[in-house]
């Protein structure tokens, strides 16, 4: 069993900390998002659900945001576009399922290295 008290974390703005990564399970990272500051437009390859443990962000896409407070959690499907924007400074967890997922750039390179 693991077990994270996120709110004894020293996770410094800009610098996510990989809490867990098992290749073929999960990633589980903590960031500390500063009111203001985003995780632009983006897409991952895997499912992801966000956990606001501390703080309010908005999410969504382009015109289409909802805020979210502490004790939120959000979930996307693998290539669906969102941003996180901290409307408050946040405490975030960001859950990465299957970890890699299908397509990640790091299991092209494996494949690529492992043809040769």
């Amino acid at each position: 069993m693991d077990v994270w008290d996120l709110t004894a974390l020293t996770v410094e703005p800009r610098q996510p900390e990989v809490l867990h990564s098992d290749e073929g399970a999960a990633r589980v990272i903590a960031i500390n998002l500063p009111a203001g500051e985003e995780l632009g437009d983006h897409e991952v390859h895997e499912h992801a659900w966000l956990h606001v443990h501390q703080g309010v962000v908005d999410v969504g896409e382009n015109d289409d945001l909802r805020r979210i407070g502490a004790g939120g959690l959000v979930h996307w499907e693998p290539q669906e576009r969102h941003a996180v924007v901290a409307v408050e400074d946040a405490l975030l967890a960001l859950i990465l399922a299957p970890w890699p997922g299908p397509g990640h750039p790091s299991l092209r390179a494996r494949d690529l290295a492992s043809s040769d």
